[in-house]
């Protein structure tokens, strides 16, 4: 056995199709196909597998090929578009035209599924990739359904459906998205996908929390005294003023990633490293965050949108405000800019305020978890200055310069006592001798695996949107700030700034 196929039978590899809707698409030309084609690289895709793209386009087999070629030289120049290895890859790219409403598309689908795996021997296992908007995910399920491929003809194989955010728009459509997919799979088979948890900081949540004696008992009410998650975008809208306009930061960002890494950083620990287990833990955080009343939202939340403004990149770059965007109403409201104060009321979280914000155009690109613990009794340093002793803080960082840092306080050199924090540092790039990989490429081999612990399950999306929606109604009935209330290249509005001071103050008053 090779080493390549041995690490395939360690993971759990077997043969399958990959079958690509919203196959000429951004996303799978700037993220889907560069991960397949690193994975295959690295020797980690099943033997046999093969890819059917799906789309309404009017290509063939080679025209497609090299659409893609040229989407990899663009967009992951770093992999080799160009070499034997590309060129064999993508003989195992076919290509199916048709339109995503039309039944007659998926009868030729169902076909050319049956030749390529018995060509193939994938033993009928199979892998359907949404990645369309939204708008297409009920008519592609319900004609997957109609076709019946989603079960497989063979008894021994399977077939599983991935799903991109975002999960509905509102709890009603959430709930409306999951029966629609419960009709046609079972939840063991459906697999929601959030990128987010795919990155090796999230997923190292959970080992620095359990796997560090030094950590887990402090990870509650009586260490811990505020918890503040942050998700920082350079970029405006970037051409999705469309789709932004309908979503908002909140729907876009803070439904999911943001409260993804709240309930990894305020779970109990799982009985086991299972996919239920984890999500298990995962929704009962969700189901004890205290939800708002109206006049709460007004207090511990904030709205904003960009105005035009300069963003640094090596550079200035002087950007147009949110309302300037193509495909976005000159007096559009919709926010480029969320914070809130989330309460968990449970009995390790209770009185510690978790804050959560995401915007766009702001100073710079980073999402990272700041955990601050509570002070020192200051007895012992009375007599120095005020401000010299700061609480302990750690910072993970997600991205960009994944890895994790510890604030901590140390004297000074010299004859008095001076203190002033320090950081203790932990890298990704630079502690482990492999390369950081895409997170596709993690998710996309876990749900070849069948492994849904970085996948949504359907009760932790509707908890979810069980504590936003509330929020997004209410701001429909408050009057909406005065918009735009931050330039682009700031760190966001005040009002984002004075919620934390608020929140901070209001926790630690007696």
């Amino acid at each position: 056995m090779t080493a390549n196929s041995s690490l395939q039978a360690d993971l759990g590899l077997q043969p399958c199709l990959f079958v690509l809707f919203g196959a000429t698409g951004d996303l799978t030309r700037r993220k889907i196909v560069p991960a397949l084609f690193d994975l295959s690289l690295q020797g980690l895709l099943p033997p046999g597998f093969a890819i059917i793209s799906f789309a309404r386009r009017d290509k063939d087999n080679a025209t497609y090929r090299e659409d893609l070629c040229a989407a990899l030289r663009e967009f992951a120049p770093h992999l080799p578009a160009d070499g034997d290895e590309w060129r064999e890859f993508a003989n195992h790219i076919t290509y199916v035209r048709s339109e995503l409403d039309d039944a007659e598309g998926y009868e030729r689908l169902a076909k050319h599924m049956q030749q390529i795996d018995s060509e193939r021997n994938l033993q009928g296992n199979a892998l359907f990739y949404l990645a369309t908007p939204p708008e297409n995910f009920s008519e592609i399920i319900s004609h997957l359904g109609k076709a019946g491929l989603n079960r497989a003809t063979n008894t021994d194989g399977w077939r599983r459906i991935v799903i991109e955010k975002p999960f509905g728009v509102d709890l009603d459509s959430a709930r409306a998205l999951n029966a629609e997919l419960s009709s046609v799979f079972d939840e063991s088979q459906i697999f929601r996908i959030d990128h987010y948890l795919g990155k090796e900081t999230v997923q190292n949540i959970l080992v620095l929390r359990f796997a560090n004696s030094i950590f887990e008992p402090l990870f509650n009410k009586n260490y811990i005294d505020h918890v503040e998650i942050t998700v920082a975008e350079t970029l405006g809208v970037e051409g999705r003023g469309n789709y932004f306009e309908q979503s908002g930061i909140t729907r876009d960002i803070v439904q999911n990633h943001g409260l993804q890494v709240l309930t990894l950083i305020a779970m109990e620990p799982p009985m086991a490293l299972t996919a239920d287990d984890i999500r298990d833990e995962k929704v009962k955080v969700l189901n004890s965050i205290r939800r708002f009343t109206p006049q709460e939202v007004s207090r511990w939340t904030v709205r904003g949108q960009y105005g035009p403004g300069t963003i640094t990149n090596g550079h200035d770059e002087e950007v147009p405000g949110y309302r300037q965007e193509p495909g976005v109403h000159p007096r559009s409201n919709t926010e480029t800019f969320a914070a809130f104060r989330f309460s968990i009321d449970n009995w390790r979280w209770a009185g510690v305020p978790f804050f959560v914000q995401a915007g766009k155009r702001l100073q710079k690109r980073l999402t990272e978890v700041q955990i601050y613990f509570k002070p020192a009794p200051e007895v012992l340093f009375a007599r120095l200055s005020y401000g010299q002793l700061q609480p302990n803080k750690l910072v993970l960082r997600i991205q960009p310069d994944e890895g994790a840092s510890l604030q901590i306080s140390s004297k000074t050199p010299g004859p008095e006592m001076h203190i002033q924090p320090v950081q203790m540092d932990f890298r990704y790039g630079s502690a482990f001798d492999v390369p950081i990989r895409d997170a596709y490429e993690r998710l996309i081999i876990d749900a070849m695996r069948g492994d849904a612990s970085l996948f949504a399950r359907n009760d932790e999306v509707e908890a979810a949107w069980q504590l936003i929606t509330p929020i997004l109604q209410a701001w429909h009935d408050i009057a909406c700030p005065r918009f735009p209330n931050y330039p682009a290249g700031s760190n966001g509005p005040e009002a984002a700034r004075e919620l934390l001071n608020r929140g901070v103050i209001a926790h630690s008053s007696p």
